[in-house]
């Protein structure tokens, strides 16, 4: 093995992901004596995808490692791009596997007999809030005084608006939400599945056919058009942002409360230019009266290319990648660890108080339907998110032209 060959590892291009990759491969090549230099590329999602699975970057050797979300699992299994990791695993399983981890963080990437990748950072989607502005006494008084009601956490979606438009105070920079709008066929989808599974209802029919044109799913897009089109609630940045830079807005202390992932709460605490740091906890998503709440299981994996030349260095790294150590290290650089140790550490419980809440957030948690079209689909549904926000059509008729387009690929 040659000190002059190139290891290329595809990072999802986010701070706390790159600096403990590099820390990762550091200690990797320091205790292993591997000589290959490593190349660590951050990407967007949409280059992500679009380099690893469209041009077929895993499969044709292009990358030896790359980290991919749930979402794209069942398109790179069925085209070829993962390494069955089954076999590394029999010879040389990761620290405490299977055991270690949720089941919800194992199951995704089990194809029949194969095993595709192993559990990166995880965090499902919940309620995210500035506990300071809630217990504000003064804050508390005039919401009484306003509402004719006590100043609580929201449990309800209307509860949730009127609650942003009470903390929205633009001219202290302060916004009472924030959305991720930003069009790349992910962060307009998530919100799409989590307005409807919070109000009871699927995203796909008894015949395992995705399904949009539905009265809950409706329901819901009206109420995301509303609110993101409310200037009275809503930071102005919305409508660009993706879920990356609306959770750096909050973290600058321009948001009272935002639905995202849990580890936008995490780096909050752990980055020292956070400006919210002790003081954001975490809860379940709002939902509509009646029903149960509800959260998104999208988690991020490393895999290892099926046209990597070094196939057993790829192993031999993501393996040491996931040990407890440095599945807290990942933590503690701002992203979120997939052990259940990791979960419970002492330590970790100190800096972000919430920690633990993870294992109730998986307990609502519901994962996106496996399909070799996935992203297609989304795309679609994406389309139709937007259309809504962005024109005054009727709801109803904007749903029912996006099912007639899944209808045409989803068979």
């Amino acid at each position: 093995m040659s000190k002059n060959e190139v290891f290329r590892i595809a990072v999802r291009k986010f701070g706390p992901f790159e600096s403990a990759m590099q820390k990762v491969w550091d200690q990797y090549c320091l205790n292993s004596g591997c000589e290959l230099k490593a190349e660590l590329v951050p990407l967007d999602l949409h280059e992500l995808h679009e380099t690893t699975l469209v041009q077929n970057g895993l499969k044709n050797g292009d990358w030896d490692v790359a980290h991919i979300n749930t979402d794209w699992l069942y398109e790179g299994y069925t085209s070829g791009a993962f390494e069955d990791l089954k076999p590394f695993i029999a010879a040389k399983s990761p620290s405490a596997f299977p055991q270690g981890w949720s089941n919800s963080l194992l199951a995704s990437q089990q194809f029949e007999e194969a095993i595709v990748g192993l559990p990166f950072h995880d965090g499902p989607e919940c309620l995210i809030y500035r506990k300071d502005l809630f217990d504000d006494p003064d804050a508390q008084k005039n919401y009484l005084e306003q509402y004719g009601r006590a100043l609580v956490v929201p449990q309800t979606w209307a509860d949730f608006q009127q609650v942003a438009q009470f903390f929205n105070r633009p001219e202290q920079n302060l916004y009472g939400s924030v959305f991720a709008c930003y069009p790349d066929g992910h962060n307009t989808v998530f919100d799409f599945c989590l307005q409807l599974w919070s109000r009871g209802g699927t995203l796909v029919d008894e015949q395992d056919r995705v399904n949009v044109n539905t009265p809950q799913a409706i329901e819901g897009l009206e109420f995301y058009r509303e609110i993101i089109k409310d200037k009275n609630a809503v930071h102005p940045g919305s409508v660009s942002f993706d879920s990356v830079q609306a959770g750096a807005a909050f973290a600058r202390g321009e948001v009272a409360m935002m639905i995202n992932w849990f580890g936008f709460a995490s780096v909050c605490e752990v980055d020292s230019a956070s400006a919210v740091k002790g003081k954001v906890e975490v809860g379940l998503l709002p939902v509509s009266s009646g029903s149960k709440s509800a959260s998104l299981n999208v988690y991020w994996l490393y895999t290892v290319g099926a046209g990597s030349k070094h196939k057993q260095t790829a192993y031999d790294f993501i393996r040491f990648a996931v040990n407890e150590e440095n599945d807290k290290l990942l933590t503690l650089e701002g992203g979120i660890g997939c052990r259940i140790s990791t979960w419970k550490d002492e330590e970790v419980n100190q800096i972000v108080p919430y920690y633990h809440k993870l294992e109730q957030l998986h307990e609502s948690a519901k994962t996106l339907p496996q399909k070799h079209n996935w992203a297609d689909i989304a795309s679609l549904i994406d389309e139709m998110v937007l259309s809504t926000v962005n024109s005054e059509l009727p709801v109803a008729e904007i749903v029912k032209k996006a099912q007639d387009k899944i209808n045409l690929i989803d068979k």
